[in-house]
């Protein structure tokens, strides 16, 4: 089971804004995920960085989902992250992509289903959000 953690809903992010995220790593994490999108079942971004999970080691995995529809993975190796440790990752809504921003490196990932909004935000897995701050 997957905890659970805050919902955002009515964000209204649009190109040109952007999403910060800070929080705090379980000691004994295994990955944690944060998805941006319309709402539930329509993800824009869904961020994943995984520990040991799924077969991935120190891998972050993006992907988008439509409904029940998951789009092809895309994996970064770059993996800013530690067990136990804080983080702040901000997300920068453009045209045509997301950029996120984590420490020391930074990817774009495609808006797949073409929001003109993203009103949706929520965590899971093993992270405690203590901060959340959008512009």
């Amino acid at each position: 089971h997957v905890p659970q953690g805050p919902v955002c809903t009515n964000l209204g992010l649009k190109p040109g804004q952007r999403l910060t995220v800070k929080g705090k790593i379980s000691p004994n994490a295994n990955s944690f995920v944060m998805n941006l999108g319309k709402d539930a079942t329509f993800l824009g971004l869904h961020f994943n960085p995984r520990f040991d999970a799924h077969g991935d080691v120190n891998t972050i995995v993006c992907n988008s989902k439509k409904v029940e529809e998951w789009g092809a993975e895309h994996r970064e190796t770059v993996f800013p992250f530690q067990k136990g440790g804080t983080v702040e990752i901000t997300f920068a809504v453009n045209q045509n992509d997301v950029t996120v921003h984590l420490p020391g490196h930074q990817f774009t990932f495609p808006n797949r289903l073409n929001l003109s909004v993203f009103d949706y935000f929520d965590t899971q897995g093993d992270f405690t959000l203590q901060s959340l701050s959008w512009e």
